[in-house]
């Protein structure tokens, strides 16, 4: 058991499960092998049907969270329900926002944006593109100015318009960088947020468990989403982020489109993984046909390696006349026959029956990309009247910002700066230092 244990392990850890979960795992099924007989043939099944289990029950042990019902119950209360994102740069935190803000918006909730990302140069331009398509109002400040004030005023917003939730967009951040991980503590005790996710990649694989241990502790998230599922289908992030934080996933992103988000399913990811991690049934059990196993139930472990062909037919007809049999000068097939049922313990290799759980995997996500793209209505901004990067794309900004290593700006008049160097540079055609 200890080869099929190994296997096992290697599987895990190309699927990207964390090491600490691997050891839980294997623990979960040394427990189930003790004082238990398994026969040879169904040691395949006994670690894929212990492994379902353990998956299993550690998503059901983290629980689940059903946003609607949560937002009814504060609607209910007449104040808004505020939900912060949080996350590193990279992973997809302010689109996933923007998706989840259409889907509430599709479910006939109200609901407002807070853009308290001051940090990023283009942040802010960014997330308005984001409502200007979804038709929806976006609180903002200018760069520097402190987030849980922006945070803030949208709440604020919120209350005075009968808004039912607020979304608020946080800088993006390194787990290790603890002053902008105390600007999400800060913003989390000011406005006092209903729910806090945490947006990782799915891509990133033990990064983002990483990632999602350190906010943990720091935040104390309430679930998470995890980005670009479409194209990984290992499970082993999704797996180990649940069981490392005891927190549960609700969504998934599978694609680029306001539309691409699902609800999370245990079934699905259960289908994929055992698709996909490759716990092969015919190289568990060559791993352990040499090997002679005591639990092994097999009578007579002295099989005659050359089954005769003659004594087949001998078995199969009835032959009511033994005795002619026996008169035969060939006496010897006669005590053959009754060996011969070891050699038929060829049995358990058809057995591989593919029973499990592998069950064609149901493609959920519903393709059908009906961007909301239409309408740019960009509502007016009270406090950013003047938008001196008006005009200018965000990809201008973002790309003008990663190749002159350009900081946000912190006052009015160097946003303005900013912004002429920018379109001077578009200018001069987009020219690289």
């Amino acid at each position: 058991m200890e080869d099929v244990l190994f296997e096992l392990e290697i599987n895990l850890l190309e699927s990207d499960v964390a090491t600490e979960v691997i050891d839980s795992i294997k623990d979960s099924l040394k427990e189930k092998i003790i004082g238990s007989r398994v026969e040879k043939k169904n040691i395949q099944n006994f670690v894929k049907q212990s492994l379902i289990e353990f998956i299993s029950e550690t998503f059901d042990n983290a629980g689940q969270i059903d946003l609607k019902d949560r937002i009814n119950e504060k609607k209910s209360s007449n104040q808004p329900f505020i939900i912060v994102f949080v996350g590193i740069n990279g992973t997809g935190k302010t689109t996933s926002l923007a998706k989840v803000a259409n889907m509430l918006k599709n479910e006939k909730f109200s609901v407002v944006i807070a853009a308290a990302d001051t940090y990023r140069a283009g942040a802010i331009e960014q997330l308005r593109e984001h409502t200007n398509r979804l038709n929806l109002k976006i609180i903002a400040q200018n760069y520097g100015s402190d987030p849980a004030a922006v945070a803030k005023d949208a709440v604020l917003y919120a209350q005075s318009h009968k808004v039912d939730c607020v979304l608020v967009d946080t800088a993006g951040r390194m787990q290790t960088s603890s002053n902008l991980m105390e600007q999400i503590a800060k913003i989390t005790k000011v406005v006092n947020p209903d729910m806090k996710i945490f947006v990782g990649d799915s891509l990133a694989g033990n990064d983002t468990v990483n990632q999602a241990r350190e906010f943990h502790k720091q935040v104390k998230f309430d679930c998470s989403i995890l980005t670009k599922s479409d194209a990984d289908a290992r499970g082993g992030a999704a797996l180990s982020i649940v069981k490392v934080t005891s927190s549960p996933i609700i969504y998934v992103g599978v694609g680029q489109e306001y539309d691409d988000i699902v609800k999370f399913s245990k079934k699905t990811f259960l289908e994929n993984v055992f698709e996909s991690t490759d716990i092969d049934v015919p190289s568990l059990s060559e791993i352990k046909k040499p090997e002679p196993e005591p639990v092994v139930e097999e009578p007579e472990p002295e099989p005659e390696p050359e089954p005769e062909p003659e004594p087949e037919p001998v078995v199969e007809e009835p032959e009511p006349k033994p005795e002619p049999v026996v008169e035969e000068p060939e006496p010897e097939p006669e005590p053959e026959p009754e060996p011969e049922p070891e050699p038929f313990v060829p049995e358990p290799e058809p057995e591989p029956k593919p029973e499990p759980v592998v069950e064609e995997p149901e493609p959920e996500p519903e393709p059908e990309p009906e961007p909301v793209v239409e309408e740019p209505e960009s509502e007016p901004e009270p406090e950013d009247d003047a938008d001196p990067f008006e005009g200018i794309e965000t990809d201008d900004i973002n790309n003008y910002a990663d190749l002159y290593d350009v900081p946000p700006p912190e006052t009015d008049n160097e946003a303005k700066k900013l912004a002429n160097q920018i379109r001077k540079w578009i200018q001069d055609g987009r020219p690289k230092p």
